[in-house]
């Protein structure tokens, strides 16, 4: 199972997000993620608005033994990959 997290502010996400993706931070990412999982091999998507924010998230993640954590990058980006046959849910 894929969790998708938007690490942007509550606002930006309310505005649109990918579908079933969780809003986390990423300013507090490190303090939340336990309440989503505890399994360090869970199969983690991050992204923001332009992947820099996510980046940070992906990097606090794997500094606390987060193994398969991938920044997807941008909000927008990721909906033109999906446009594009991508699977993005």
């Amino acid at each position: 199972m894929t969790i998708w997290i938007d690490v942007r502010t509550p606002e930006e996400f309310a505005q649109g997000h990918i579908a079933g993706s969780i809003n986390i931070p990423y300013e507090i990412i490190g303090h939340e993620i336990t309440s989503i999982t505890r399994d360090v091999d869970s199969d983690v998507r991050v992204y923001c608005r332009s992947g820099r924010r996510s980046g940070v998230a992906m990097d606090t993640l794997k500094g606390m033994g987060y193994a398969n954590v991938i920044n997807e990058g941008g909000y927008e980006d990721l909906l033109a990959r999906k446009a594009n046959g991508e699977d993005i849910p």
